[in-house]
């Protein structure tokens, strides 16, 4: 095998073989067959692209023997001469200006120019380096390039054509080249590798025309140091990661990994491993920002690669496309953006390595930055779920855990008389479910509604089994929302303790010989009865009742008379707060004087929750539901049994709540928190609260009032009426 450079081995002999620069090669080719070619020629453009392979190939187009053509026969003795190991041809000078560019070499040239060739059909000159000539040179060399004899050809080659002057540029046809494409100079270098029958793996090709950065020179030598260290296997990947200085693929996919999951152990250790394996922290950096920079391409175009945005191996392309669509599009950005930034400051940073450690930091960290880029990074770390929020957190407050839920987990304590928020997690449809505790329970009979003074349904003969004083591990939290109970299953075993639920009362434990107890009040005729399970969610919206009252307030006096002199909670279900009143009459002026949309509004701007109303008529005034310490209303004393009364009695004195419970529950109550403060009891109506003014909105004339609203609501008959003077 010859030992020539791979470069120089395969260099261009023909317009046709030039890769990557058909916007040059094609108008020469054409200007070649029109005959209209120019006396002088200025090639520009970078390192290894073409620029003097392509002025030889230029000189050999217009001195072969069947030119001129842009086809050289390669037949002739100038085609041989300037083939690709041949001799070189008397009339085709190069002269490299970097070490001929001054004014004496310039006037040296002047004088030989204009002898005619002497075996050709033109005499060029081939000035590469054009950019080293000095002024002086080029102003001696300006006479003769603007008017050259007919048989004289001028060429130049630079990198920096803004360095020649501009007399010089302007007599010249300028020829910009271009860095060769990814995607071109990898197909030419696999063909190169199969001239020369060796094998390369998939990954190597890439990592060849990176470090070439588009000049096929650059590319070709560094394939050519490959190829000469390949062993029996050809050129391996990891072969060429070691020696061009590369990263490994797999500390690349172990930091962004870890930039995903936000872990910093795994980021600082793929930087120890850098470190401590003898990369240059500064290549990590960079090949992480093309890395970032691929995945930024997937996530915007996920088929870039068949596009040719992206040149992987099929493999990296697929690990690459996964990574991309775990991060969020604010998130890459944001990285790939700190990653340049400290790309830049590590130019020369005294500890590579710390620098990269910060790098690395101030990715996992979006929270220690309050830009705009931050914000939206935690932001895309919150949508796909990778917020490191704390673990075990409980559910919302009021919500009492079912058997999905964490059976295990103790139960988070409630913030004794937080009733509003537990409504507000009742209003977003957080239904309660009985979970059973630890230790089973007996079953107990169900409760049923009662009016305050009326005995319980008759117990069996032996008394039912009390629970144990002391509330089981897994007990219901003070303030939690009580289990609810089927009405004809009772509470079943296992279930919550509800000795102190509100609307029911434990049967109570019946003597041998019962006394007998006098009759309550019986209901008004036709009463709905509110169900179980509304009457258990009423125990804490009347914790915050007064503050409901408040709210209504503000915005209706009227609705706030009515309210808080004739109704009171009855029950709540989650999404219908069910308020009964103490007469049909109270009950159709609520419903008719829009009363129940001011109830409404004042929950939904207050407390922001959107209950139904359901007004009912309960004459017991709630007397059936058991006391709560801070509730809306006061507890009264125990008022002595009496026997049954009419309606019409029931309008005039109302009854309080009565305090009944067991012993068990009692002792149940106890051991739960209580409020810090109880809240102040309704407060008498002043007068003037109770009269209406002119201007007010509220007013209704329309309404009935006088004489007219006793005879509809008490059945009264107008037996004389006199006249005030």
């Amino acid at each position: 095998m010859s030992s020539l450079a791979l470069y120089r081995r395969y260099r261009p002999e023909s317009f046709a073989e030039v890769i990557g620069q058909e916007h040059v090669t094609d108008p020469l080719q054409q200007a070649l067959r029109n005959n209209r070619v120019n006396h002088a020629y200025l090639f520009s453009g970078p390192r290894g692209c073409g620029k003097t392979t392509s002025a030889r190939i230029l000189a050999r187009c217009l001195n072969c023997e069947q030119g001129p053509t842009p086809t050289p026969c390669g037949e002739c003795q100038s085609c041989r001469d300037l083939a690709r190991n041949g001799p070189g041809s008397i009339d085709v000078i190069e002269i490299d200006a970097a070490s001929h560019g001054g004014v004496d070499d310039a006037r040296d040239l002047r004088e030989k120019a204009f002898f005619g060739p002497a075996s050709s059909r033109y005499k060029i000159y081939i000035i590469d380096e054009a950019h080293m000539v000095t002024s002086a040179g080029f102003n001696a060399l300006l006479k003769v390039v603007e008017e050259p004899p007919e048989h004289l050809k001028f060429i130049f080659a630079t990198t920096e054509p803004e360095k020649v002057i501009g007399t010089i540029r302007s007599r010249t046809h300028h020829y910009p080249f271009r860095l060769v494409p990814p995607g071109t100079l990898r197909e030419y270098l696999g063909e190169v590798c199969g001239r020369e029958n060796s094998h390369v793996e998939d990954g190597v090709l890439p990592l060849v025309v990176r470090a070439g950065a588009g000049s096929v020179r650059d590319s070709m030598s560094v394939m050519d140091q490959l190829l000469a260290g390949a062993g029996d296997d050809g050129v391996t990947y990891a072969m060429a990661t070691s020696l061009l200085g590369y990263t490994d693929l797999s500390l690349l996919d172990s930091v962004v990994d870890a930039f995903a999951a936000g872990d910093g152990a795994a980021a600082f250790e793929v930087v120890d491993r850098v470190i401590e394996g003898g990369n240059d922290p500064r290549r990590f950096v960079a090949d992480l920002l093309e890395r970032l920079r691929d995945l930024v391409i997937l996530a915007a175009v996920p088929d870039a690669a068949e596009k040719g945005l992206i040149d992987a191996p099929a493999d990296v392309v697929e690990r690459m496309q996964a990574q991309a669509s775990v991060f969020g599009a604010a998130e890459l950005s944001r990285a790939a953006d700190l990653v340049n930034q400290g790309l830049t400051e590590m130019r020369g940073a005294t500890s590579p390595r710390l620098q990269v450690e910060l790098i690395c930091a101030r990715v996992l960290l979006p929270a220690a930055f309050d830009d705009e880029r931050s914000l939206q990074t935690r932001l895309d770390r919150l949508e796909r779920g990778a917020s490191f929020a704390a673990a075990g957190a409980g559910p919302a407050m009021g919500y009492v855990p079912g058997p999905q839920a964490q059976t295990h987990a103790p139960v988070a304590v409630v913030p004794p008389g937080d009733g509003v928020a537990a409504a507000r997690a009742a209003a977003r449809g957080d239904a309660p479910e009985a979970v059973p505790p630890a230790a089973p329970a007996q079953p107990a009979q169900p409760a049923q509604y009662a009016a305050p003074a009326a005995p319980a349904a008759p117990a069996p003969a032996a008394p039912a089994p009390q629970p144990p004083p002391e509330a089981p591990a897994g007990g219901q939290r003070p303030g939690a929302w009580p289990a609810a109970a089927a009405p004809e299953s009772g509470r079943r075993p296992g279930g919550w303790p509800t000795a102190s639920a509100p609307g029911q009362a434990p049967a109570p434990v019946t003597p041998a010989a019962p006394a007998p107890a006098p009759a309550a009040p019986a209901p008004a005729p036709g009463a709905p009865q509110p169900s179980p399970g509304m009457t258990q969610g009423a125990a804490q919206v009347r914790n915050m009742w007064p503050d409901i009252l408040e709210a209504v307030k503000n915005r209706r006096r009227f609705t706030w008379i009515l309210l808080s002199q004739n109704a009171q909670v009855t029950g709540f279900d989650g999404a219908t707060l069910q308020i009964g009143f103490l007469n049909a009459g109270a009950r159709d002026n609520f419903a008719s004087s829009g009363s129940e949309d001011v109830l409404k509004q004042a929950l939904a701007e207050q407390f922001n929750m959107q209950w139904k109303i359901e007004a009912i008529v309960d004459p017991s005034g709630g007397a059936g539901q058991p006391p709560q310490t801070g509730g809306g209303r006061p507890s009264a004393p125990p008022a002595p049994q009496r026997p049954a009364a009419p309606a019409p009695q029931q309008y005039e004195s109302r009854p309080a709540p009565a305090q009944h419970q067991q012993p068990g529950a009692a002792l149940a109550a106890a051991s739960a928190p209580q409020p810090q403060a109880a809240p102040e009891p309704p407060r008498p109506v002043a007068p003037e609260d109770d009269t209406p003014e002119a201007d007010d909105p509220d007013l209704v004339d329309s309404a009935l009032s006088g004489h007219d609203l006793i005879v509809r609501e008490l059945g009264a008959t107008v037996v004389e009426e006199f006249t005030n003077e």
